[in-house]
């Protein structure tokens, strides 16, 4: 199927696949975490344009991998195509549970994110935000140093689960020769008077309440959304480098309907994108075929490092936030 497939292009080989999709019954299923109110536009656009039944289950990313892990030891088919968390599909594509999609859509990622196993549909992007009403003329950060200046002390938030952010951007200082003493002390004055949040999506809400005045790491697709509603935010000119981490889809080696979830990932890669932009999301090929990153400074998070050394940097930033005051879950 792969070798098949692999040599056909353009609408040849969505012509072929469509073909193929039939001879499976049209049928396909999909594990994904993607938010419920974007998969329930991106699911029926694809069934639509296809006449192909969707069989969707939508869990959070450690539910999917436990779930799909569970169901590979009992040699059961359950998914086509699982869309999630990096982290969650290097596991799955490093147990050898994802077949070798490859196609001119994958192709225009982002060289940077470009991975075995699994391709990249979204990005999250980590940049900081601020509240327009509360943060004006030097008080907007240009560097991410800028935010461990005491005048932001009252008046930062950062995010409790933000360890692949840290990891990132800690080894980004590294990088520039920073002594492991300094961007200690960097965070240290960051995190000191800083509020702690929950939840990237409950803390650009009070963000724009002008509960506090900057966060360090919003996501950048969160802040334009709310942006776009009339909120009192910006993130422009972005910070950089910006952390971006990827989130994608993979095709599964055991699936019973191969063409049918190549079609999908052919579609998501290229259609599905523009839905996607249209509901504020980051994809990781714009509509037109160019990169969504060019023209940044861009630090990807190292998902590998995140696999191998995820527990101890979670520990580490936990340990560093705690020095925050603590905020309810909003």
């Amino acid at each position: 199927m792969y070798a098949e497939i692999g040599e056909l292009t353009g609408s040849e080989r969505r012509d072929r696949l469509v073909e193929l999709a039939a001879e499976e019954g049209n049928a396909l299923s999909i594990y994904t975490s993607l938010n419920a109110d974007i998969a329930d536009i991106v699911v029926p656009e694809f069934e639509e344009e296809f006449g192909i039944d969707v069989d969707l289950y939508r869990a959070d990313s450690e539910t999917i991998l436990q779930r799909i892990l569970q169901e590979s030891s009992a040699q059961f088919a359950g998914a086509d195509v699982v869309e999630t968390n990096a982290t969650e599909l290097a596991v799955i594509a490093n147990e050898g549970l994802t077949g070798d999609y490859q196609g001119e859509q994958r192709d225009k990622v982002n060289e940077d994110f470009q991975y075995e196993g699994w391709t990249p549909t979204r990005f999250n992007i980590f940049a900081p935000a601020w509240n327009t009403n509360a943060v004006a003329g030097d008080l907007v950060p240009t560097t991410w140093e800028d935010l461990a200046d005491p005048k932001y002390d009252g008046i930062l938030s950062l995010e409790v689960g933000d360890y692949d952010w840290y990891m990132t951007l800690y080894g980004y200082f590294q990088d520039q020769g920073m002594s492991d003493a300094d961007i200690d002390a960097m965070f240290a004055a960051m995190v000191d008077g800083a509020k702690i949040a929950k939840g990237h999506s409950g803390q650009v809400e009070l963000l724009s309440a002008g509960e506090f005045g900057v966060v360090a790491a919003s996501y950048t697709y969160l802040t334009e959304k709310a942006r776009a509603t009339g909120a009192p935010v910006d993130d422009q000119p972005f910070v950089e480098p910006v952390v971006a981490r990827a989130n994608g889809g993979g095709v599964m080696r055991a699936s019973e309907h191969p063409a049918t979830a190549m079609l999908f990932m052919d579609w998501y890669l290229e259609d599905g994108q523009q839905v996607l932009l249209d509901n504020g999301l980051t994809p990781s090929v714009m509509p037109d075929g160019s990169d969504p990153l060019a023209g940044l400074e861009v630090q990807p998070v190292d998902v590998q490092q995140l696999l191998d050394e995820g527990a101890e940097w979670s520990d580490r930033y936990a340990e560093v936030v705690r020095g925050g005051e603590q905020l309810p879950e909003n």
